[in-house]
């Protein structure tokens, strides 16, 4: 009887206090040697993820960082590169200690990505591209690769 009068699991609790861009940079290389714009493009998108605990209580910073190569599909002539670091504060509370690093690498870039995705369609808009419009990013499996990778290079250490 006493397990029914149990209080109920706290909820974890997260706002977004800020987002921004730490470092962009967009280098039209099409432009810069006066190619032509009629160019079918091959972008690649390279997504590494960040993230730390910041000086004030519960209060955690997360960042995607995207690097972004355009090439002609004939040719490999490189069209434009763009390089952003987009980062987002958040105010955590009753997160599990166990739990705090995938919800750091998970959740937070979960929420603050439709706004990066937003920054690079108009980045490469404005440099006389067609806007990229960047998919969804699967940060779960993304997250799990990394965790796979960290493990196997501390497996080879230990094997040396």
């Amino acid at each position: 009887m006493a397990d029914e009068q149990a209080t109920p699991p706290v909820q974890p609790v997260m706002r977004v206090l800020g987002q921004f861009i730490r470092d962009m940079s967009f280098e039209n290389i099409m432009a810069q040697k006066g190619a032509a714009a009629d160019v079918q493009p091959d972008v690649q998108v390279q997504v590494n993820l960040d993230a730390k605990k910041r000086t004030s209580e519960h209060t955690y910073e997360s960042s995607i960082k995207l690097n972004v190569t355009s090439k002609a599909k004939e040719g490999d002539a490189v069209l434009f590169v763009l390089e952003v670091d987009y980062v987002g504060i958040f105010h955590i509370e009753n997160v599990p200690d166990d739990q705090i690093h995938p919800f750091l690498l998970i959740e937070c870039p979960r929420m603050i990505f439709p706004y990066l995705r937003r920054v690079v369609s108009d980045i490469t808009r404005d440099g006389g591209f067609p806007p990229l419009n960047l998919e969804n990013i699967d940060f779960v499996s993304l997250y799990r690769n990394e965790i796979a990778r960290r493990q196997a290079e501390e497996g080879q250490k230990a094997d040396a």
